[in-house]
């Protein structure tokens, strides 16, 4: 078979940076069932990805900001933005991870994931967000997932997960439950034909 070496790593098609996974409906796993995962970072040392459309709950985006010292106690309540405060995934679940809008960028911090969404995981992000500076477009996610090297391209395999462009409106959009049946729905996928047998895109 001809060998695709001379390839850069973001021409590789069997990368998916960039790239919403979703979770087909025999997934073993409970953590991920009906989940959307927006994939920031794919390569041959394995993934990292970020879900999308489940929230956090018992605890507010305030709540958050003053645990982790950005807000003052003495802060009044309603001083901040309302936002939902996602599950990202299992790993690091006390660690904020923020994807963006390509309008904001932190020379030291930011990943770029494709020319419109990066992610951000420092505090700045936070202060920025908090003070009305933040980026145009947000999703704050506690935790994110991970796969070893060669784990995801397993799991496709296995029929584990169907893959899919990622628009903003589906990354950044306020109704979760919406999100998963609008992912299939950009493939032409019925969601009430979708089987555990079948295969991925």
């Amino acid at each position: 078979m001809p060998s695709d070496k001379s390839d850069t790593p973001d021409m590789i098609p069997s990368y998916l940076n960039g790239k919403m996974l979703i979770a087909m409906p025999g997934m073993g796993d409970p953590r991920f069932v009906r989940s959307l995962i927006f994939i920031c970072a794919h390569s041959e040392e394995g993934a990292m990805g970020i879900v999308i459309n489940k929230s956090v709950s018992g605890i507010s985006f305030e709540e958050l900001l003053r645990q982790m010292e950005i807000l003052p106690e003495t802060a009044p309540e309603g001083s901040v933005p309302d936002m939902q405060v996602h599950f990202g995934g299992p790993v690091e679940m006390a660690r904020g991870f923020v994807l963006h809008s390509a309008d904001y960028f932190s020379e030291s911090a930011t990943l770029p994931i494709s020319d419109h969404v990066g992610l951000t995981a420092t505090l700045d992000v936070l202060r920025a967000i908090a003070e009305g500076c933040g980026p145009a477009e947000c999703l704050l996610a506690l935790g994110y997932a991970g796969w070893a090297p060669g784990q995801l391209e397993s799991e496709i395999q296995a029929n584990g997960w169907l893959t899919c462009d990622a628009d903003m409106g589906l990354i950044f959009g306020p109704d979760l439950e919406a999100k998963y049946d609008s992912a299939l729905a950009s493939l032409g996928i019925d969601p009430s034909l979708l089987s555990s047998e079948a295969g991925h895109a």
